[in-house]
């Protein structure tokens, strides 16, 4: 029975940990703290994941993604979870701020396995992309609304400026307390109206995620598998984007990795002190520079990748899970479904990615991954890029997607909100 599986849990201690959780939720009280909630994310996360990638057609687009996401997040509107499992899941999410240890150990992991000309040129490259999808997207999306006939203001600052905006805390809600401030409307109004659209923008951009893997295995020469660029290099500097282990890291090389992650990651914070800087961009501008320097040992290198590989494989769909009971309102979703808000979101999203690929297949990169950072942009923040990447099975380019996410998105919203202000005036 061991070889069977849910997720990556063997069949009997999958059962296990069920029974246990059952009989703390049957006693009332279901602890918060880390090594009960461990097992019950991992039991909720890989079952969810587990369903989605069963399903017929849609199992192979993102759809594990989807419902390790959303699922929870209905179970709890409908009052099907039970509520120990909500409440303790919610506590242990907001307190420990488990995401940001995932995003740190994702991101110096993948920085740590690159090819160090590959990195430079994929940073100096994404940008064009990038600007010119959000370009694209804006114009498409504001086409198709006015053709709908909706009002031109609506459209962009409450529609396509929301997708755009680098998910919810550093996209949906700045932008609610700008709008609140110069429209004279409340703050709470103001993010119900954004929240969704930015939402169904994340939940686009999985399932094309999710088509763009399938693409890349039909047509193998679109795709890196998790590089931008072609690896033209030889000797030292030939690597791949994907970790590549000796076999020989010791458990005590692979916690130094852990720690080199945590520590980058408090750098960052200090810089978001100092200058402003989101945490995980400064913490991936500080990696980015330690890696080009050489400035950590080989087998530090690899203690980095073993751990960013068990982070992949290991916690993805448990953080999903916990994203879905946490802070993924089901009820604004389902609000959100008009067909009108449906076909703007759809085909700004879809013209922003299609412009990342075609656009990064013109310059020299590889286009599908290219796109894949492209969805990137229209996410949930950076549980939006957990989603987006793991039905794209592109892990290795979540720098790239925080720079799309977080540094894409601050720019849109400070422009933006900069000039619907002079606008007013």
């Amino acid at each position: 029975m061991d070889t069977w599986k849910v997720g990556i849990i063997p069949l009997p201690l999958f059962l296990l940990a069920g029974a246990l959780i059952a009989v703390d939720c049957l006693g009332g009280k279901l602890p918060s703290d880390i090594v009960v909630m461990v097992a019950t994310l991992a039991f909720f996360g890989f079952a969810c994941g587990e369903f989605g990638k069963r399903l017929p057609l849609v199992g192979k687009l993102g759809a594990a993604a989807i419902c390790a996401t959303f699922i929870p997040s209905a179970l709890v509107y409908y009052g099907l979870l039970p509520d120990v499992v909500v409440e303790s899941t919610t506590k242990f999410y907001k307190s420990t701020n488990i995401l940001y240890l995932y995003i740190c150990c994702i991101i110096v992991g993948s920085i740590m396995s690159m090819n160090r000309t590959t990195l430079i040129q994929g940073f100096l490259r994404i940008f064009f992309p990038m600007l010119c999808g959000e370009i694209v997207g804006m114009l498409v999306g504001m086409g198709v609304g006015l053709a709908l006939g909706m009002e031109p203001f609506q459209i962009f600052f409450f529609i396509i400026l929301p997708i755009m905006a680098g998910g919810v805390g550093e996209g949906a809600i700045p932008l609610s307390i700008g709008y609140a401030t110069l429209l004279h409307m409340d703050q709470g109004v103001a993010l119900g109206r954004v929240l969704p659209m930015v939402m169904l923008g994340g939940l686009t951009a999985i399932v094309i995620s999710g088509s763009l893997n399938q693409l890349g295995k039909r047509y193998p020469h679109l795709t890196g598998e998790g590089q931008l660029m072609p690896n033209r290099s030889n000797g030292d500097e030939q690597a791949s984007a994907a970790p590549a282990f000796s076999g020989k890291t010791d458990v005590t090389t692979i916690a130094a990795g852990a720690l080199l992650a945590v520590l980058l990651y408090m750098i960052g914070m200090l810089g978001h002190k100092l200058i402003g800087l989101p945490a995980p961009v400064g913490m991936l501008f500080v990696a980015v520079f330690i890696k080009l320097v050489h400035g950590v040992s080989p087998r530090l290198l690899e203690g980095s990748q073993v751990v960013y590989k068990f982070f992949q494989t290991s916690v993805t769909y448990p953080i999903l899970f916990a994203v879905g009971v946490a802070i993924t309102p089901w009820e604004e979703l389902m609000n959100a479904f008009t067909l009108s808000n449906l076909l703007v979101i759809v085909s700004t999203v879809s013209a922003l990615v299609a412009t990342g690929f075609f656009v990064g297949k013109k310059i020299g990169m590889h286009p599908i991954d290219v796109a894949i950072v492209s969805c990137c942009q229209s996410g949930q923040g950076g549980t939006g890029d957990v989603a987006i990447l793991t039905a794209g099975n592109r892990m290795s380019l979540m720098p790239f997607a925080q720079i799309a996410t977080r540094i894409g998105g601050a720019i849109n919203v400070s422009v933006s909100l900069l000039v619907l202000g002079n606008f007013l005036v």
